[in-house]
């Protein structure tokens, strides 16, 4: 069994990995590591999302410190907060690659799992 102490040191993380658990979220963060910054506009025309879902998101992502906002102008720029999330995803990948279908497959996070939480 884990520690009580060992338990609350992995809250933190267990939050992180959480917050990016939505493939709509996950999209987004991908979209601005890849491209450094976007405009609401531009997420929903390349991830093929709702504005309202987008901004639902970002506004998480704002909330857990993720992501950050800048106004340029009538409009808002969104860009990651902390550019070591961009390693995380690169080091995920690393692993998906690695461990190939294995986690998709897992019965109990694996694409079968949750099928509200597909990026649709």
């Amino acid at each position: 069994m884990l520690a009580a102490d060992a338990k609350v040191g992995l809250v933190p993380a267990a939050a992180l990995f959480h917050s990016l658990a939505d493939p709509a979220r996950l999209a987004i963060v991908q979209h601005l590591a890849a491209h450094g910054q976007a405009r609401v506009v531009d997420l929903t025309g390349e991830l093929g999302l709702a504005q309202s879902t987008v901004s639902k998101h970002l506004a998480c992502l704002r909330e857990c410190g993720l992501v950050q906002v800048q106004p340029v102008g009538r409009a808002s720029v969104h860009s990651l907060a902390q550019p070591e999330l961009a390693k995380l995803l690169a080091a995920a990948e690393t692993v998906l690659a690695a461990t190939g279908n294995a986690v998709a497959l897992c019965p109990a996070y694996g694409l079968g799992r949750c099928p509200s939480r597909r990026l649709s």
